[in-house]
């Protein structure tokens, strides 16, 4: 609280105020502005890595638990890795290119194609049992059929992402559309929007993050959609290696490009996660303090 006070001169009597000093940060305020980049978010995935690292070790090298051709110990994958980086990088590039082609492909057409389920129950009933059907094809089982069909090259590899990641994001745009909150709905309506702006306004922006929640989990799918895809295409992506040089018994070579999918899988989620806290800072203000 300010105080005043009064001295007197020979102008007369004028008020003086007592400076009250530095105004009190809120605890926490920092804290939560950089909550996303404290030093555990780095450290822990580091600490798990290592974890998981000396259990590998532990039952390959150490113990012996494991046969080195079925699982090599982590030091010789790590050899095999570096002397044949040459051939691995490449095959790196050219499969996160392709994953992220296919994920796109299957973002754009599993958000409109939810945006048509939830905008008619017509359409949901008459399309949702045929989408369920399709997902539930093991989708390995379709890689030969799928060169038949479509021909060699990417057209394979597109087609086995698509076919993997477009359903969950199929479901959760469908989804995050139909359990629009009512406040907010009842607030588009006594503001007489139309069903644009109300779609755009409250509905899209309400359906963000089960819409994100889909695509994260489609993601990892979309790894694993271009790798089967590269098990039957003559594109030389980290699939195509892995058949080479396990069918020549370097099972080192083949489990270093299987740790590279790994890898790419954690780095692509990991941006993805960046994106929906760029894009969608509200989130985490209403929903928990994690």
């Amino acid at each position: 609280m300010t105080e005043t006070r009064t001295r007197s001169g020979a102008a007369g009597t004028e008020p003086a105020t007592v400076d009250p000093g530095p105004v009190a940060t809120p605890p926490g305020a920092t804290a939560s502005r950089w909550s996303g980049v404290r030093p555990e978010t780095v450290g822990l995935p580091l600490l798990g890595l290592l974890i998981a690292l000396a259990v590998w070790w532990l039952v390959t090298a150490g113990l012996g638990l494991v046969h080195p051709v079925s699982l090599p110990p982590p030091q010789d994958v790590w050899t095999s890795l570096t002397g044949t980086a040459d051939v691995l990088l490449p095959a790196l590039g050219l499969t996160t290119l392709l994953t992220l082609l296919g994920f796109l492909l299957s973002t754009v057409a599993g958000v409109l194609i939810g945006m048509a389920l939830a905008a008619s129950r017509r359409a949901e009933r008459m399309f949702a049992p045929l989408l369920v059907a399709i997902n539930a094809v093991p989708k390995i089982a379709l890689g030969p059929l799928l060169v038949v069909s479509v021909g060699w090259g990417e057209k394979p590899i597109l087609t086995m992402v698509f076919l993997l990641c477009f359903f969950p994001i199929v479901l959760s745009t469908a989804t995050g559309l139909t359990t629009t909150p009512a406040d907010l709905a009842e607030l588009a309506r006594s503001l007489n929007a139309s069903w644009w702006q109300a779609f755009r306004k409250v509905r899209f922006p309400a359906a963000l993050p089960q819409i994100f929640v889909g695509l994260k989990v489609a993601m990892p799918l979309a790894a694993i959609g271009a790798v089967i895809g590269e098990f039957y295409s003559d594109r030389p992506g980290l699939g195509y290696q892995i058949l080479q040089y396990n069918g020549i018994g370097d099972t080192a070579t083949a489990w270093a490009a299987i740790v590279l999918i790994a890898g790419m899988s954690i780095l692509l989620y990991s941006a993805l996660s960046l994106v929906e806290r760029l894009a969608l800072p509200w989130v985490r203000a209403t929903t928990s303090a994690r």
